[in-house]
């Protein structure tokens, strides 16, 4: 079952699936919270009402705090919000007063003032400058930064000094930078094969199971998955992160040996053999996809 490079919010029952996201992308899951409304009691404390803007848009004021967000009336049955890089957006069925959409947002308050925040980061890190691919750029290498160096030859080849963080690289002169990020990612996905081989045995040895095959997987959405026949994929990118999550995500694969969805019982084992999971977990869906290096 694939896992993907974003993890979902929380460990809910998922029936048959075998999967561990890759990143919490704008579009994931995680970014849609639903509020069942058969009927909303007035809060003892009410909301300052909100102020109408430019077409759909009303603010409204949550303590210190100022909150824009998009109103759409829907035929949905419920109140709905979603958070983007657009904002919040709040859909709401056309029998439930403004007053009580706004009471809701007022009881979702932390949920949505936190997820606004992970969108403002994630739009920083997004800014940030990419990899530089030269001598002297940096790479992340198991959760720390190496520095390449470009040694100009005929003969290709690359060196890996851990003691002095660097990856050296030799191409002839002429080389472009598409053969430089060629030549890294060939030895990025080497220590991929090592790695994980390495890994993997440990953690089927402590949950006794045995896994058929593993292979690396270079998927955008998909940190690995596992299939009921013992089938394991992880993807490559995953040698950017520290050994801790590398080791979360194999505990993760190989528990799906033992239950095919995400349920209580899937994540108890996952917890069996890797205790500090939720933290390793949380790391990996807070992680942005364009911090990492483009090849």
């Amino acid at each position: 079952m694939p896992l993907k490079l974003l993890q979902r919010r929380s460990p809910k029952s998922t029936p048959h699936s075998g999967q561990l996201d890759l990143f919490d992308l704008p579009a994931s899951d995680d970014a849609l919270q639903i509020v069942q409304t058969p009927s909303l009691q007035p809060l003892h404390q009410m909301p300052t009402p909100s102020t109408p803007l430019a077409a759909g848009k009303r603010r409204l004021q949550i303590g210190t705090e100022t909150l824009d967000y998009t109103f759409n009336r829907s035929k949905r049955r419920s109140i709905g919000f979603q958070i983007s890089d657009d904002g919040l957006r709040v859909t709401a069925p056309k029998w439930v007063t403004l007053v009580e959409v706004e009471n809701a947002i007022h009881e979702k308050q932390r949920w949505i003032f936190n997820k606004l925040n992970d969108f403002r980061q994630r739009s920083t890190r997004r800014l940030q400058p990419q990899m530089h691919w030269r001598d002297g750029g940096t790479l992340p290498y198991l959760g720390n930064q190496i520095t390449l160096r470009i040694h100009a030859a005929q003969v290709a080849g690359i060196q890996f000094d851990a003691a002095a963080s660097t990856l050296t690289v030799c191409l002839p002169a002429t080389a472009s930078e598409q053969q430089l990020k060629d030549r890294v990612l060939g030895w990025l996905q080497l220590e991929a094969k090592r790695l994980f081989g390495e890994r993997l045995p440990l953690y089927a040895e402590k949950l006794g199971v045995s896994f058929k095959s593993f292979a690396l997987s270079s998927a955008t959405t998909q940190w690995g998955s596992c299939t009921a026949d013992g089938r394991i994929r992880l993807n490559w990118r995953l040698m950017h992160f520290s050994l801790p999550l590398i080791d979360y995500v194999i505990a993760h694969e190989l528990s799906h040996l033992r239950e095919m969805n995400h349920s209580p019982r899937f994540w108890a084992t996952v917890q069996s053999i890797f205790p500090e999971f939720e933290t390793a977990r949380k790391t990996l869906r807070n992680s942005a996809q364009e911090i990492l290096p483009i090849f």
